[in-house]
């Protein structure tokens, strides 16, 4: 996936009520259900279907490192919808969304103001509106550079314009170069 797609799914897994499962058994078994049979568990996995039923009779435990991540990837992207629905709506809604970044932010602004680009830590609670567009935005499959324009104008209007009350002449914001990105709700 990308950064900023990654970074507002483990937003939203911090919501969870109850851990997903960890053994690889338990994980193939609650993927098998999801899915509907070995045979659609088998394909999203690119595996065969016989080593997935050799996964849920817990005939195989430790998968290799490769499947293992795509297994945990796969039963959390599914795990506990409405859970994962109610805390996305609670963001775009009245909660809002707290970005931690370092990256590198200059501005486009009139002649006559320094408007160098320099790295920035940045810990700033975006509005509800920024974090519907963002979820908004992701389920459309944005790209990750889509999810940065809509994240540096979050940043413009919070951060560098303070909501309307300082740098009203300024163009927009360069967001470039994230070292450090990550999301909370």
């Amino acid at each position: 996936m990308s950064l900023f797609g990654d970074g507002l799914e483990k937003a939203v897994q911090k919501a969870f009520t109850r851990p997903a499962p960890k053994s690889a058994g338990a994980q193939m078994r609650y993927l098998v259900k999801q899915l509907g049979g070995t045979k659609a568990a088998a394909q999203t996995l690119r595996i065969s279907q016989r080593t997935v039923e050799r996964y849920v009779k817990d005939q195989i435990k430790k998968p290799r490192a490769d499947l293992a991540a795509r297994l945990e990837r796969e039963v959390k992207k599914r795990w506990q919808p409405q859970i994962r629905a109610k805390a996305r709506q609670k963001a775009a809604t009245t909660g809002g969304i707290v970005i931690d970044t370092r990256a590198r932010m200059g501005y486009v602004a009139p002649i006559g103001s320094t408007d160098q680009d320099r790295i920035r830590h940045l810990t700033v609670a975006l509005p509800p509106q920024y974090a519907a567009r963002l979820f908004d935005a992701q389920d459309a499959g944005a790209s990750d550079a889509e999810l940065e324009q809509i994240t540096a104008e979050a940043l413009k209007e919070v951060y560098f314009q303070d909501n309307g009350r300082r740098a009203g002449s300024l163009e927009e914001v360069r967001f470039t170069d994230v070292q450090h990105l990550e999301f909370d709700l």
